[in-house]
């Protein structure tokens, strides 16, 4: 069974920065690609960033040249470093795990962690 764990979130003034950790079991993050998801209250869960099992990384127009995906393979751990966080950036972030990219973009799984709460504010 997969499990996911997300981590590193907190409460940081815009400008600032955090890296959000996701750790697995069950499933090798280095033969699948991983995607970086955010949603807050009333909204649908959005995808921010992905990484394919192979690296190479794609992320959502509000965040490129600001955050960055990247992967552990000896942690089994996939980790996004925000910087210059934004209010806009405030939600619940989450993780998960697909065979391919399509799967990640798509967003449709079975079950999702518990999410790690991001909140920028001054």
């Amino acid at each position: 069974q997969v499990q996911l764990v997300e981590s590193g979130g907190g409460l940081v003034q815009p400008g600032g920065s955090l890296r959000l950790s996701c750790a697995a079991s069950g499933i090798i993050f280095s033969r699948n690609a991983v995607g970086w998801y955010r949603q807050v209250p009333g909204k649908q869960r959005e995808l921010v960033a992905d990484i394919a099992a192979i690296g190479y990384t794609n992320y959502v127009d509000s965040v490129k040249g600001r955050f960055t995906i990247s992967r552990d393979n000896a942690k089994n751990a996939v980790y996004l470093q925000m910087n210059s966080l934004k209010p806009e950036d405030t939600a619940v972030y989450y993780c998960n795990a697909a065979p391919s990219i399509r799967d990640i973009r798509r967003g449709v799984f079975g079950s999702w962690g518990q999410g790690t709460q991001v909140t920028v504010s001054s």
